[in-house]
């Protein structure tokens, strides 16, 4: 975790971190008492329903927006599930206000002393951009390569990012000066040490975008139309790039950042390389949920 002891004494203003009449953080609309320590991240909104219909029970159930959250019981553990929208703006939004909902003091708007720890899971699908990696494979993103830029915008950056391999990849791809600069961040090790016997290991890409910004060309030609080839190829010692998806690398940098546990593992539902998709999904994406959810009853915490 960088150190951001700098922080504790400062009060936060209402600007910055907005409270809601009824006591609830601005965008996710829950109160802290509604959070688990144990949290499931998907995208789609319905897919919280997916996951809760495994809940022992459910004590609630909040919705705004794009952001539906459930927290309940599975197999006597106490857990949350919420839905994040697309892409890694809605992660910025969701992870703060999660580590606001157990870290600040909502009455005095400062860092509490003590620091509570999150797990935090993002379940997704992806596509795959190596020929071998099969649909229906679930990936577990090792470390996540971010597009987007968003961690560049919060201090402590570099403390948290493996710079040899970003380097290595930016010399390989002969990365262009109009796009904001990748950052790779690992996943948390004892959630891979949980998932590793389950999960392929992946170096996963998080794409600001669905279309140019992962190589698809349907109207508009990317800027790089190589772009896919050269990170396909790219190896750092016998690591590969392994697939794309759109939220992992802000859900892993932040949570760095924070000093939360994350981990992102997508269900591969796309071969890029062969040009392939299963639109019927859904079947792989049980697999997973179940999975994930069976070894994070099984832990002790």
């Amino acid at each position: 975790m960088y150190d951001i002891k700098c922080s504790y004494m400062r009060t936060i203003p209402s600007s910055e971190l907005i409270i809601n009449d009824d006591g609830s953080i601005f965008h996710l609309h829950l109160r802290p008492e509604q959070l688990a320590d144990t949290v499931l991240l998907v995208g789609d909104p319905a897919r919280v329903e997916m996951v809760a219909s495994y809940f022992d029970n459910q004590e609630c159930r909040v919705a705004n927006r794009e952001f539906v959250t459930i927290t309940g019981t599975y197999k006597g553990k106490r857990m949350s599930v919420i839905s994040t929208g697309i892409g890694t703006d809605n992660i910025d939004i969701v992870v703060t206000e999660l580590d606001a909902l157990v870290n600040i003091d909502f009455a005095t708007r400062q860092v509490k002393p003590e620091l509570r720890q999150l797990t935090l899971v993002r379940l997704g699908t992806s596509g795959a951009i190596q020929p071998d990696i099969k649909v229906g494979t679930a990936v577990f993103s090792c470390s996540s390569v971010g597009f987007d830029g968003l961690l560049n915008y919060y201090k402590g950056r570099n403390q948290v990012c493996d710079l040899a391999i970003e380097q290595a990849f930016i010399e390989h791809t002969d990365w262009s000066e109009l796009l904001p600069k990748p950052y790779f961040i690992d996943a948390d090790k004892s959630l891979w040490d949980l998932f590793r016997d389950a999960t392929m290991e992946g170096i996963t890409i998080s794409a600001p975008g669905f279309y140019a910004p992962q190589g698809r060309w349907v109207r508009l030609e990317p800027a790089d139309n190589m772009l896919n080839t050269k990170i396909e190829s790219f190896r750092f010692g016998e690591r590969r790039i392994t697939n794309f998806e759109m939220e992992g690398s802000a859900l892993a940098g932040l949570a760095a950042l924070m000093g939360h546990r994350a981990a992102t593992i997508c269900t591969i539902i796309a071969q890029r390389v062969a040009l392939d998709v299963e639109t019927d999904y859904k079947p792989y994406v049980r697999q997973m949920i179940e999975m994930a959810l069976d070894r994070l009853a099984s832990e002790n915490r």
